[in-house]
């Protein structure tokens, strides 16, 4: 095996236990960057909406549409991507989707049409569907199971830093120059990121892919993909993302035309949800590293964990149609929302549990392509909704009511199915006893 194929002898402690090798917290950083520009991409069609959609003329089934064209290659390309990383160098790979992302954003510069614009998203978003599960899957060759959660919590804070600092940038070229300029800002961002990988970015020496596919035991993937944590952490995921792509497509939108705020005040308003969501994220990470020190299951320290926050967030938002005011209104939807972020930070490390590491980038992409098809979903359902309500604000809320439930039926099958801990048993039993006839079969004596 290659001296990249196990972990080195500097990398082991006294206990026999992996330590964090030297530079995976560099190489993390630059990822959760990575994160940063991935949702600066994916927010900044919603923070524009409003001139979006006066200068282009459009419904709001029509924004809704181009919301969720974002996602018509998203999954297709993530799980395509993620059994390529079982063999390719993540390296590589994320190098050649931050290139994509970058070149999609120069188009809009100019004058577009909202063909060109519809375009130009579905592109992006065929080389953005890839990249948390590719980042994810790179980290883990930094880092041992032990140390996982915390490492994917600062990977998950990307998303929400990346609208921190983006919404007011953002929103400053868009109220001062022009939305075009947003798009083109971000390009040139991307590639300063392309720059920064090429000169630091660096493969993780726990583990070869290449060599563990050919020395380390395989489960078969329908017994990966039908087991209860695999399930579960897809229909969890799925209703928080759902909640994630209505605050990345209608969330400025709803401050704007359902509350009266003006644009330059709805960019600040929009940056919120993802402050509040960024704490439970860190927070998450964190306690979910101090139970396991602790030696609580992982079933608690990451199943529970991260199902029960959303039932109780969706619970808060659906007393949002009952409250009066804008500022309470807020702040239902923040927390609410927000909340969802648990998930996230749980999940990879569950599925990196019992999924052999030769296969666990094409699990982990696989788990992004299918919760993220509540990104295709949400956002034009939210855009019918409106359009068919009484009135504006009705729309909004019948769409966030709508929101909560999917919110509380997912947290819920997460909290029933979620059991890494023993999910790994049962799935090694199940490839030994697969395996034992085989080996029967070929033994000389």
């Amino acid at each position: 095996m290659s001296a990249q194929g196990t972990p080195s002898a500097a990398a082991k402690t006294a206990g026999g236990s992996t330590a964090t090798p030297e530079g995976a917290w560099t190489v993390t950083f630059l990822l959760f960057l990575l994160m940063v520009v991935n949702f600066a991409d994916k927010i900044v069609v919603g923070l524009a909406g409003v001139p979006i959609m006066t200068d282009l003329k459009l419904e709001p089934a029509q924004f809704g549409l181009l919301g969720s064209s974002f996602f018509f290659l998203f999954s297709i390309s993530a799980i395509v991507v993620g059994f390529l990383v079982n063999k390719v160098a993540t390296r590589y790979v994320l190098l050649t989707l931050a290139v994509i992302w970058a070149l999609a954003q120069f188009p809009m510069v100019g004058t577009v049409s909202f063909t060109t614009l519809l375009i130009c998203r579905i592109a992006l978003g065929a080389g953005e569907g890839p990249a948390a599960s590719v980042a994810t899957h790179a980290i883990y060759k930094w880092f041992p199971d032990e140390k996982r959660t915390l490492p994917t919590a600062v990977l998950t804070q990307g998303s929400a830093f990346g609208v921190i600092l983006a919404v007011p940038a953002l929103n400053w070229i868009i109220v001062n120059h022009s939305w075009h300029y947003a798009f083109g800002a971000l390009g040139v961002v991307g590639l300063i990121w392309v720059c920064a990988w090429l000169a630091l970015g660096k493969e993780g020496p726990l583990e070869d892919t290449q060599t563990l596919a050919v020395s380390e035991p395989k489960i078969p993937y329908i017994r990966l993909l039908t087991s209860r944590t695999f399930l579960g952490c897809v229909i969890a995921t799925f209703g928080a993302y759902w909640a994630l792509s209505l605050g990345l497509t209608w969330f400025t939108s709803f401050i704007v035309k359902g509350l009266g705020y003006s644009q330059s005040a709805a960019g600040w308003v929009s940056i919120l949800p993802w402050v509040f969501g960024a704490t439970i994220v860190i927070l998450t990470g964190w306690i979910s590293q101090v139970m396991m020190v602790r030696g609580y299951t992982t079933r608690m320290s990451r199943g529970v964990l991260g199902s029960v926050p959303l039932i109780i967030g969706g619970l808060i938002l659906t007393t949002m149609p009952h409250m009066q005011g804008a500022g309470l209104q807020i702040a239902l939807l923040v927390v609410g929302s927000g909340l969802c972020g648990a998930i996230y930070v749980v999940c990879p490390p569950m599925l990196g549990e019992f999924t052999p590491a030769s296969q666990r980038g094409a699990i982990l992409a696989i788990y992004g392509a299918l919760y993220t098809l509540s990104g295709i979903i949400a956002p034009y359902v939210m855009g019918k909704v409106i359009e068919r309500a009484g009135s504006m604000i009705d729309g909004y809320m019948t769409g966030f009511t709508i929101n909560a439930v999917i919110m509380i039926g997912s947290g819920v099958v997460g909290l029933l199915l979620l059991w890494p801990n023993t999910e790994k048993a049962r799935l090694t039993r199940g490839a030994a006893a697969q395996t034992a006839p085989l080996k029967r079969a070929v033994s000389p004596t």
